[in-house]
């Protein structure tokens, strides 16, 4: 059986601007691989990263579509600290928004839910 694979796909040609964020957030993260459209001002077709043992594939869409990313779908990482968390949070809701800010909800020490610029969410989590 294959592995189930998160698929990013980004509007507006912003998937190699989503991955430098990541790369920049996740001292762990790298690129397994990315491959352009045929024509190089489409952006990127598919190309996939590695984040915390978790590969994810990402596109840029070259047709625009009336949807974009919900809240409703997010990443959720355990830190391993505080300031880790707080790091990831900074980087992540830079030009994004929170929806949640750090607190202790009762479920954890502390917790945090944000998107970043592209509109992708991240359930920030210190168990």
């Amino acid at each position: 059986m294959e592995a189930i694979t998160p698929f990013l796909m980004f509007q507006n040609k912003q998937s190699a601007k989503a991955i430098e964020l990541y790369l920049n957030t996740f001292h762990d993260a790298h690129t397994v691989f990315i491959n352009h459209h045929p024509n190089p001002e489409d952006g990127i077709m598919l190309g996939k990263i590695k984040i915390h043992h978790l590969e994810i594939l990402v596109s840029d869409s070259s047709v625009n579509h009336d949807f974009n990313f919900t809240p409703s779908s997010s990443f959720f990482i355990d830190c391993e600290s505080l300031e880790e968390l707080k790091e990831y949070a900074e980087k992540l809701s830079a030009n994004g928004n929170v929806l949640m800010p750090l607190n202790n909800y009762g479920f954890s020490q502390q917790f945090t839910w944000v998107n970043d610029a592209f509109g992708v969410s991240w359930q920030l989590n210190l168990p």
